[in-house]
């Protein structure tokens, strides 16, 4: 792959057409994002009619468009309801009059209308809509003879009309279903809160257990729970969650072991708690499973449950077990189960990977704090965009994802350089949060060759807010970059334009000295192993209420907004993240290098110089410190003429796409088990495969922190970048001016240091919420 031609991956600046840029001439309106897109809106509403027919439709001609409502039966006061909107767009009209049609169901006209394109008004919110008036219709044989009514409003209208996202659009060849002229339509989805349910069972009591007491060996009794995504079906959202097994020769067992899920409002599922014991088939064979025997079981609904924000413990509950009718029951003897059960809202439900985390907020909306700011993003065009199966039509819509919120554009039919010109709003309460915009080909608008195919993930754009201005607009053409098993692809390109806007920089500053996540996840911490499984939930989750909104976004859809590659095997990636410690191991190098000179006298006066600051150090030491962060704080202000001009994009040289065997690039996608000849793979593959993912894992990691610490002075982030200048000024002065505060910072940073735990905060410093926040080489990876 070394001789295969570099493609252009960089993110270049536009200048499209929009009022955000311009200066203020006529009526204004929230779509200053976007460049503005006349359309002729023709609204239809019903129809009175002589002599009467039994069905009747209505169908729209400009030139080649056409437009057709489906066929409307007579209403009990006489009347055709259709209430639809046709949207044509001007700039590509063949034709000055827009003919109205009425037919019955074998395609006779019944009566017409026509009108000129030039005597529809123009309307701009927040105009009010415009009122439907009734016109005449002629009979199509005779001009002068009227045949019945129609009622219908047309207007001249731009994208930010009410009537945009319900109109159908005349890019649409092929008439839809309503079903399919829902699934093209623009539409926004918000997900409810998501919350932990974590249930600590502690044990069992009286459990009825057939011969316990004549047994040799211990029973071994262990508990399962499940969480049902409704009453309707028996989909388990996380089943099979077994505590470790409890050996007793007794009736009661105990366990005290956690089991947590995830859980959406408002909390219309049940909890299942069945108690089991293990019987073992072959005595013989450890490995062999052996049949389970249901001791007893309850159901809670989880909207009993009750809620908790800190790591105070919740109540103890004994539930009495059900045992099957088959087993029988004994009014005077019931088993019981000891359990802590609670809703913890202190917690961040994980849904994606966090170093792209678009939201930070806790669960309980008590523990929200003011939002810092407002993001707009105006989804304009997009260029060169690739066909993804040859044997149909690029149908393209984009999905944008922050927080709770999704979006969806309208699906432009049959075109590689499509247009939506679509503007959304997200309230942002961290912005050190990243935003998701996904490109997608759109193959349920219509069955293509007979086969109902996934929708295709074309690519996708992270843009990191923290890297933004504040209010200034942002105009740029992002590539599309996508993985495949043969190599790197550049799919094409997306023309977007966002701007962040907060109505108080000192909220945006002071957010850098807080904890990254909810204080609960440091008080009282989850495992990695329980994150990550809860993370499997919770996409799950995600996806089961997106496909039951209207119109559904698939699962395909939201799994590839939502990806997370860090945690599969990949030696390119492991080969990245090595070079990646590698350049941080350069610093120290091009320090020794430097110091070599001066020994060497390379530069006489370099030498001088660096000699007298070692003997005022030694004369003045308490210039020391202040002299250090007077000459850090003039590196970073030298630094800023060299700041980044354009936001981070996808580098194929950090990434190592170009410098590995095509072999490599395929093994990413191959799947566990491998789909390779047996021959080709032995057991040192796979050995190897796991010590090499944890490799990666922990140098990404240690690259990260290192990246982190040197963007504090790159102006990535330019408003951390201004808070550490000021910092080290700060300092630089304090330690000039009271030369005797240096022995106590000394002081204080050793008590600080050597603090009792009892008097300790269980929250990360100052420092670490600060490098927490800042932009890594991260964002650039593939």
């Amino acid at each position: 792959m070394a001789n295969k031609k570099k493609e252009d991956f960089s993110v270049k600046e536009t200048k499209p057409s929009i009022r955000a840029k311009k200066p203020l001439n006529g009526p204004t309106t929230s779509f200053d994002l976007v460049e503005e897109m006349l359309y002729l809106y023709v609204r239809t509403e019903k129809a009175k009619l002589e002599p009467v027919h039994s069905l009747l439709q209505v169908e729209l001609k400009i030139g080649n468009y056409r437009g057709n409502t489906s066929h409307a039966p007579k209403s009990p006061e006489g009347e055709f309801l259709w209430h639809r909107v046709f949207a044509f767009t001007k700039s590509s009209l063949q034709d000055t009059s827009v003919q109205v049609l009425v037919k019955s169901v074998g395609g006779v006209v019944i009566g017409k209308r026509s009108f000129g394109v030039s005597e529809a008004l123009k309307r701009v919110p927040p105009d009010p809509p415009l009122a439907a008036q009734w016109y005449p219709l002629v009979d199509p044989q005779g001009d002068s003879n009227i045949v019945g009514e129609l009622m219908m409003a047309f207007w001249t209208g731009t994208q930010a009309d009410d009537a945009y996202n319900l109109a159908s659009h005349s890019d649409v060849a092929a008439p839809l279903s309503p079903e399919g002229l829902l699934s093209i339509r623009p539409k926004v989805h918000l997900i409810p809160r998501f919350w932990y349910l974590r249930v600590n069972v502690i044990a069992a009591q009286d459990l009825m257990i057939p011969d316990i007491n004549d047994r040799e060996q211990a029973a071994q009794i262990f508990v399962k729970a499940s969480v049902l995504m409704n009453h309707q079906d028996n989909n388990v959202l996380r089943c099979d969650l077994t505590t470790k097994s409890c050996l007793t020769k007794t009736r009661d067992a105990k366990w005290n072991e956690d089991l947590m899920f995830v859980v959406a409002e408002p909390f219309d599922v049940p909890l299942y708690v069945a108690v089991f014991e293990l019987l073992r088939r072959d005595a013989t064979h450890p490995t062999d499973q052996g049949e389970e025997r249901l001791l007893g079981y309850c159901e809670i609904p989880v909207k009993t449950v009750g809620k908790r924000n800190d790591t105070s413990p919740a109540t103890i509950l004994w539930k009495d077990l059900k045992v099957m009718e088959s087993q029988g029951t004994n009014a005077r003897f019931a088993s019981k189960i000891n359990m802590r059960i609670s809703l913890d809202g202190g917690y961040h439900v994980f849904d994606e990977p966090t170093e792209f985390s678009s939201d930070r907020r806790p669960s309980a909306k008590v523990l929200w704090k003011s939002p810092v700011g407002v993001f707009e993003l105006g989804i304009m065009s997009a260029s060169g965009l690739s066909q993804v199966n040859p044997k149909t039509t690029v149908d393209t819509y984009c999905v944008a994802k922050y927080g709770p919120k999704w979006v969806r554009t309208r699906t432009v039919i049959d075109n590689c350089s499509p247009k939506w010109n679509e503007q959304y709003s997200w309230e942002i309460y961290d912005h050190c949060t990243v935003i998701t915009i996904a490109v997608f080909e759109n193959n349920k608008y219509m069955h293509k060759g007979g086969e109902r195919l996934p929708d295709w993930g074309i690519g996708k754009v992270r843009i990191r807010l923290s890297e933004l201005e504040l209010d200034k607009v942002y105009t740029n053409s992002h590539p599309l970059v996508k993985l495949e098993p043969h190599g790197v692809k550049k799919t094409g390109e997306l023309q977007l334009s966002y701007r962040f806007s907060s109505p108080s920089t000192f909220n945006v500053y002071s957010s850098y000295l807080e904890p990254l996540w909810p204080k609960l996840h440091y008080k009282l911490p989850l495992s990695v192993h329980q994150i990550s499984k809860l993370k499997d939930q919770a996409i799950k989750l995600t996806v089961s209420k997106l496909k039951k909104a209207e119109p559904p976004l698939s699962e395909e859809v939201v799994r590839y907004v939502l990806e997370d590659n860090k945690f599969r095997f990949s030696l390119r990636r492991a080969r990245a993240n090595f070079i990646r410690c590698a350049k941080l191991l350069n610093s120290f190098s091009f320090c020794k290098q430097q110091f070599d000179r001066l020994r060497n006298w390379t530069n006489m006066m370099h030498t001088i110089i660096f000699i007298i600051c070692l003997n005022l150090v030694y004369f003045f030491p308490a210039m020391a410190l202040s002299s250090m962060f007077f000459m850090l704080c003039g590196l970073g202000a030298w630094g800023y003429r060299t700041r980044p001009r354009q936001l981070p994009h996808i580098d194929t040289e950090l990434s190592q796409v170009y410098s590995v065997l095509p072999d490599e690039i395929a093994e990413e996608f191959d799947s566990f088990p491998t789909r390779v000849p047996r021959e080709i793979v032995v057991d040192r593959y796979y050995r190897l495969a796991k010590i090499i993912f944890n490799a990666q894992t922990m140098l990404g990691d240690i690259a990260t922190i290192g990246e982190r610490v040197q963007s504090m002075l790159s102006w990535r982030d330019k408003r951390a970048t201004f808070f550490v200048l000021i910092f080290f000024f700060t300092a630089g002065v304090l330690f000039y001016a009271i030369p005797w505060s240096l022995g106590l910072v000394y002081v204080l940073t050793i008590a600080y240091v050597f603090l009792h735990p009892r008097f300790r905060i269980d929250l990360p410093s100052y420092f670490q919420n600060f490098i927490a926040r800042l932009p890594s080489n991260m964002d650039s990876m593939l």
